[in-house]
């Protein structure tokens, strides 16, 4: 018998509650963490968890909880599994949801729901949880029989997981929780390969054989499919220039000699140049988003396009292919690879802008400068860093400037951009992977937002690396009011910060504060050798901003490089 093949025996059907059902499916699916918060609609689940496998986390907030689970999965590739109660509880859970489901991260939320009986009459705590979510989920349950919760929750799982992931919802009544069952648990369900169509390999080879500037555009499906090494091996071969987007970076080393660096809004004067000059774009899992366009009817103007896309919906939805690739990406770009390309001339241009438009780090002044405070903290941390940013400037710089050896290393809100994200991701990430560095990266505005999970990190001593970047403004906004709205600076002042060494300090938590240049290094080690959660707050000015920048309307080549 091979039983490296071998089907797991499916246990024979116990007379068990919905809530012991629910418990016994996730243990079956391979679950070893959960991320949540207890309440009235889902307490039967609760009472099922001592004495399960499982280990509850319980986050101080359910968002947090909700961005806990996602940051499990970003490491891992696997569903996060997070619990909430009705009503409040739920519509909680609804940012990191729909945080999931603009990245295409794969969760499974299960929420408590009132009985049936009252279901529809607005009984305390009531919300229409379905239709509340339905908008930013791939597929939504509401459980009407206990003995279908097995078979729903492995299919969940399944659905949350297949082809392009996100979030499934899982809303189970009270009484569904309370009621008893005679039914075996379901094993985890086998997950649907999308086929390639190879008919068209031909033509996306030769596409790339005769033309004269072709350049790799890398996006987050490359992640998501989990085929970073596949991708990284065919660009590797074929010797081509590589850009990528927010959610790509990682998956060529952010120091690899083909890499050009992010593209986009904020992205490197050498990726948007090489955009706007290819004449073949080789897309792969990538969508046009927005901030990596630019005006889109200016985006790379004189190039073919070839794109590769497990999602055939996104395929020539914002930009027509000329040479469509649908299908899982771990086959079609291994299928497709054209070998060595004769390009030199391209690629010594491309490289010669990135030598010549490379950052400095040699601001003027004593004042800490957050790009280069960023960029030493993950040279020193090294290929275990994983920096998890929240939403703002701080957020392009980690992005610009920090080392990142892989994917996994740079999590980070893109779709949806929401603040508050860092700190329960990074408590995910460092949960799913203890050997990591993984270091929270906020601005001030941000960790406000969940501040209350240094709670949760305090309880389970989480070893996270904090970081604060404190410039007493919402600075991404504050640049925006600078250079589009003349200097109107509405509603962007947080002067009146608290001390956020203090603060951590209050929970617990060992927390010191910087000031001067002269004192990164010092911080930096002190950050790295810490045992134990630790945060640092890094005070900056509030006139720094981002560069460059590609102003609403651009095209990619007309990007801001200085305010004046």
């Amino acid at each position: 018998m091979n039983t490296a093949t071998a089907q797991a025996p499916t246990p024979a059907p116990e007379i068990l509650r919905g809530a012991d059902l629910v418990v016994r499916a996730l243990e079956a699916q391979g679950v070893t963490t959960v991320f949540g918060y207890p309440g009235g609609a889902i307490m039967p689940v609760y009472d099922a968890l001592p004495g399960s496998s499982l280990k509850h986390i319980l986050c101080r907030h359910e968002q947090g909880a909700a961005f806990a689970a996602a940051g499990w999965s970003r490491m891992t590739g696997k569903a996060g599994v997070c619990f909430a109660t009705s009503g409040p509880g739920a519509t909680n859970l609804v940012t990191g949801i729909a945080d999931a489901f603009m990245d295409s991260v794969p969760m499974v939320a299960i929420t408590g729901q009132v009985a049936e009986a009252v279901m529809g009459t607005d009984a305390f705590q009531e919300i229409d949880t379905f239709g509340v979510t339905m908008p930013v989920v791939k597929h939504s349950y509401i459980v009407r029989n206990a003995a279908e919760l097995p078979e729903i929750i492995a299919e969940a799982f399944r659905i949350a997981e297949e082809g392009r992931p996100g979030p499934v919802l899982v809303d189970i009544p009270k009484d569904i929780q309370l009621a008893t069952a005679d039914v075996s648990i379901t094993p985890p369900m086998p997950r649907e390969k999308l086929p390639t169509d190879v008919s068209v390999l031909d033509a996306a080879r030769e596409a790339v054989r005769s033309a004269k500037r072709p350049l790799f555009y890398l996006g987050g499906g490359i992640v998501r499919s989990g085929a970073t090494e596949d991708v990284r091996r065919v660009v590797e071969e074929t010797g081509l220039p590589a850009v990528a987007t927010l959610q790509a970076q990682g998956v060529l080393p952010t120091g690899h000699e083909q890499f050009l660096g992010m593209l986009g809004m904020h992205g490197s004067r050498a990726a948007n140049l090489a955009v706007q000059s290819t004449d073949l774009l080789i897309v792969v899992g990538a969508r046009f988003d927005d901030r990596a366009t630019g005006r889109l009817n200016g985006f790379a103007p004189e190039a073919r396009v070839i794109h590769f896309d497990r999602d055939i919906s996104e395929i020539s939805k914002l930009r027509d292919a000329n040479i469509a690739v649908p299908g899982e990406l771990k086959d079609s770009v291994t299928g497709f690879n054209p070998g060595p390309c004769d390009v030199v001339e391209w690629c010594a241009s491309c490289y010669a802008e990135r030598e010549a438009s490379a950052p400095r780090y040699d601001a003027p002044g004593e004042g800490i400068f957050a790009p280069a405070f960023l960029k030493q903290l993950s040279e020193a941390a090294g290929d275990d860093f994983v920096g998890v940013a929240d939403v703002g400037q701080h957020q392009m710089w980690i992005a610009q400037h920090c080392r990142f050896s892989r994917p996994q290393a740079h999590l980070t809100s893109g779709g949806l951009g929401s603040m508050g994200f860092s700190l329960p991701t990074a408590m995910g990430a460092k949960m799913s992977e203890p050997s990591a560095t993984v270091v929270s990266i906020s601005g001030d505005g941000g960790f406000m937002m969940n501040v209350q999970e240094l709670a949760t990190i305090r309880r389970y001593q989480i070893p996270v690396k904090i970081v604060v970047i404190n410039n007493s403004r919402l600075g991404m906004v504050r640049q925006w009011q600078e250079l589009f709205f003349e200097e109107n600076y509405s509603e962007v002042d947080l002067s009146d910060n608290p001390d956020f060494a203090v603060v951590a300090q209050a929970f617990g938590i060992e927390g010191f504060t910087i000031t001067k240049r002269d004192e990164v290094s010092g911080a930096i080690d002190r950050l790295l050798q810490a045992d134990g959660p630790i945060l640092c707050h890094v005070v900056i000015d509030p006139a720094d901003n981002v560069w460059p920048l590609v102003p609403p309307g651009a095209t990619n080549a007309e990007m801001l490089e200085t305010s004046k």
